[in-house]
């Protein structure tokens, strides 16, 4: 009598996590934003409310990145599968570096666009950040399946591995950001080398030694098939 009810729980925690629970990520993870942007709207981020809103909207943004990062290593060392969510996670890690250059841009800088230009060429933690931007650009505009039915899956996954450079960029962006050698862009700087190391390990040492143990059991297999096909073939009279 209990099964019924399990499998009930089980349906609905299946559709929420299908159809809910990346809509309430969006929600949860803009939350930060929201809280930021109140503190600075009521005049509690201190003595430079603009500096500390956008440094804020910056960090959140690598996070994302680490986070997004860190989901194929979690599932392949046995934790949870979040492989459905990683597109939310990276799209919200867009979501706060457009908003990082927005206040950059407008609070900062007061749209001084020549102002910016002279940033970008004279300060060379400015040109990090605003290629790490860069790139993030095109993979949130291709993160939905139209483009990837249009692109092709082989194109789409070559273009959204250029995540690894953007994570790159902005940790490198946050230490050379910082006028000290504070613990936190260290320790960001280091999850994200961790992370890219351990796919560089992944694809050219882990995954040819998987295939090499895939292509040693497959002569058993097929030997076990052929033995099988043969006393077929023999009790057909072949």
């Amino acid at each position: 009598m209990a099964a019924a009810p399990n499998s009930t729980v089980r349906s609905m925690f299946e559709r929420f996590r299908q159809r809910g629970a990346r809509p309430t990520l969006y929600i949860v993870g803009m939350m930060p934003a929201a809280w930021t942007l109140y503190l600075a709207l009521s005049d509690r981020l201190g003595a430079d409310p603009a500096k500390v809103l956008e440094r804020t909207l910056g960090l959140w943004s690598l996070r994302f990145l680490v986070i997004g990062l860190a989901i194929t290593p979690l599932r392949r060392l046995g934790g949870p599968n979040l492989i459905l969510y990683r597109r939310a996670i990276g799209l919200l890690a867009f979501f706060y570096a457009a908003l990082h250059v927005v206040v950059y841009v407008w609070l900062d800088q007061t749209l001084d666009f020549s102002a910016i230009w002279q940033d970008i060429i004279k300060r060379p933690y400015i040109t990090v950040g605003l290629l790490a931007f860069l790139i993030l650009i095109p993979l949130a505009v291709t993160s939905h399946n139209a483009m990837l039915r249009r692109m092709g899956g082989q194109a789409w996954q070559k273009l959204h591995r250029w995540v690894y450079l953007a994570a790159a960029a902005a940790a490198l962006h946050f230490v050379m950001l910082v006028k000290a050698w504070p613990a936190e862009p260290l320790i960001y700087a280091a999850m994200v080398a961790i992370l890219l190391l351990w796919r560089v390990w992944d694809r050219f040492i882990d995954a040819p030694r998987r295939e090499q143990q895939r292509r040693t059991r497959a002569p058993s297999q097929q030997r076990g098939q052929g033995t099988s096909a043969t006393k077929v073939a023999s009790r057909d009279g072949r």
